[in-house]
């Protein structure tokens, strides 16, 4: 499908930002960019799911407009840590959206799973640009999502590192040029682990990311490789590409970030260490650079880049990925929402690490693979979806 950003030619100084997901280490990494140029960016809103203390600390730091946690039980706590302050409270699901909703230049859609969806789609229907760190929204809402961007004409800026590494080297001007986009995999921590093996991990092992440092259910999710599912689905609907022509490469040491595959041979890719800082500045600055503190790479000093191709016997979820952005409709939407649904249940200590794949897959073999139209059938496939899979995991 993809998405071709308009230039933009002027950009406002200072810049007025939003943080959707503001104590989280996306949010986070992008406060420490904002802090190191203070009289680039004015901050609009914060919200955060229910990290009253690092919030309120944020919004002081920021002298951010609004401040919103997402748990109501926490309004009164938010409050208290607010008073005093010139920062304006508000707590709930509704209050989220008044947040996304908010007069801003550039929003960090950094809320995790399926709860970012509408957010992120409120945002995009004021216009701003987005910068897109929420893998479900593409996955879970793709059509509904790209509709709503083109009518807005809002800008979307891809934020994580493999679909922004893409990005920088994707020529958006030949696309038909482009014989394929590959995105590289660490292969996560268990990445030479047999099936066996694979059967006693826990989730202390599998948040322990090799190279990145990322929220626990990102981790399960590069620990089953079901992140790359999720990637694959996001980058159809990212850049103008057939269904066919996205690969998935396993490079463990997470320097090569992506590359495009041209017609006439040759291969461009992104590099540089595994630090996120970087592709969220690239974003937080686009269409200019920023500087990052971001560790500088010294290819000498690392001496080996390896690859190898992906196990689909240890690592089944990107093959499940893959049919279900071939069916199409709910089928991601389905294949999200179960997922959420099964790695809590494993950071629960309620599911098997193994178990998290299969209830996914048998939740796509009993779900009805709807089309969606709006986000009421988006709601629908997502909540059909986990009274399966929780079904499900209690039979397990």
């Amino acid at each position: 499908m993809g998405v071709n950003p308009e230039p933009i030619t002027t950009v406002s100084q200072p810049r007025r930002v939003s943080i959707l997901g503001s104590t989280g280490s996306v949010g986070v990494n992008t406060i420490d960019l904002i802090k190191r140029q203070p009289e680039t960016f004015n901050v609009e809103a914060l919200t955060a799911n229910g990290n009253v203390d690092r919030l309120a600390e944020q919004a002081r730091e920021l002298n951010a407009r609004f401040a919103v946690v997402a748990d109501p039980s926490k309004y009164a706590e938010l409050k208290d840590a607010l008073a005093g302050s010139s920062v304006e409270v508000a707590a709930g699901a509704d209050a989220i959206l008044e947040a996304a909703a908010r007069p801003a230049d550039w929003v960090m859609a950094s809320i995790v799973g399926a709860a970012g969806l509408e957010p992120t789609l409120t945002a995009v229907r004021q216009g701003a640009t987005v910068g897109l760190a929420n893998k479900e929204c593409l996955v879970s809402a793709g059509d509904l999502f790209i509709r709503e961007l083109r009518a807005s004409r809002a800008t979307l800026l891809p934020v994580d590192s493999e679909h922004s590494a893409i990005f920088q080297v994707f020529d958006f001007n030949q696309p038909e040029k482009v014989e394929r986009i590959i995105l590289t995999a660490s292969g996560g921590p268990f990445r030479e682990l047999c099936l066996k093996e694979m059967v006693a991990v826990t989730p202390e092992d599998a948040v322990a990311h090799p190279n990145w440092d990322m929220g626990a259910k990102i981790s399960v999710d590069s620990a089953t490789m079901m992140n790359k599912g999720l990637e694959l689905i996001e980058a159809y609907y990212l850049f103008p590409v057939d269904k066919d022509k996205i690969e998935i490469l396993v490079h463990p040491q997470s320097i090569i970030h992506s590359m495009v595959d041209y017609i006439d041979g040759s291969v461009l890719a992104q590099l540089g260490t595994p630090d996120m800082r970087t592709p969220i500045a690239y974003a937080l600055a686009w269409p200019k650079r920023m500087e990052t503190p971001a560790a500088r790479l010294d290819l000498a000093k690392i001496g080996t880049l390896s690859f190898e191709a992906p196990d689909p016997i240890r690592f089944p979820a990107l093959t499940l990925a893959r049919e279900a952005l071939q069916i199409g409709g709910a089928a991601p939407t389905l294949l999200n929402a179960a997922n959420e649904v099964a790695v809590h249940s494993f950071l629960a200590g309620n599911l098997d690490f193994l178990g998290i794949v299969r209830v996914v897959e048998k939740t796509l073999e009993r779900a009805s693979i709807r089309t969606i139209k709006d986000l009421e059938e988006v709601a629908a496939a997502d909540s059909e979806a986990r009274q399966i899979a929780e079904d499900l995991i209690q039979q397990f």
